[in-house]
């Protein structure tokens, strides 16, 4: 009976990394289009970004939306993956304060729903790295076995 539970342990512990991979993938494809539209009209990011009382508004619409498109990239990749997860809390944690706090939680009123969601998939990022099929796990394999030599 022990050996049962440790194979099926071992097969749920492999889930681990294919739950990780799935949940980046799904962020980072969430995060594309609004980084791309982002990028796309900045001068207008900025002047939206002023009209809701978001401090240095050209600054702040660079930041985002190069934290978002390469928050997509890293994502992807599993490179940097707690890094980029605690930057892209900081941006929706501030959609969330601006933009969709007061339409409330629900996603058909453009409430924080949707953003609390991903806040959530990015505290679990940021809690168990990027899992096994990552870059960050082929890095930190080579750096173990470089140490280890």
């Amino acid at each position: 009976m022990t050996q049962i539970l440790n194979k099926v342990n071992n097969c749920l512990n492999n889930l681990q990394s294919v739950g990780l991979f799935f949940a980046r993938m799904l962020l980072a494809y969430g995060f594309y289009e609004p980084a791309i539209n982002k990028f796309s009209d900045i001068q207008g990011i900025s002047t939206w970004f002023a009209s809701l009382g978001i401090p240095f508004p050209l600054l702040n619409a660079y930041a985002a939306t190069y934290t978002e498109i390469f928050g997509v990239i890293l994502l992807v990749l599993g490179l940097f993956t707690r890094y980029i997860s605690f930057l892209l809390i900081m941006v929706l944690t501030v959609a969330i304060m601006t933009v969709h706090f007061a339409n409330g939680f629900s996603v058909g009123n453009n409430g924080f729903e949707i953003p609390l969601y991903y806040i959530s998939f990015l505290i679990i990022l940021m809690g168990f790295g990027a899992g096994k099929i990552s870059l960050d796990h082929i890095i930190k394999r080579k750096f173990y076995e470089n140490t280890a030599s």
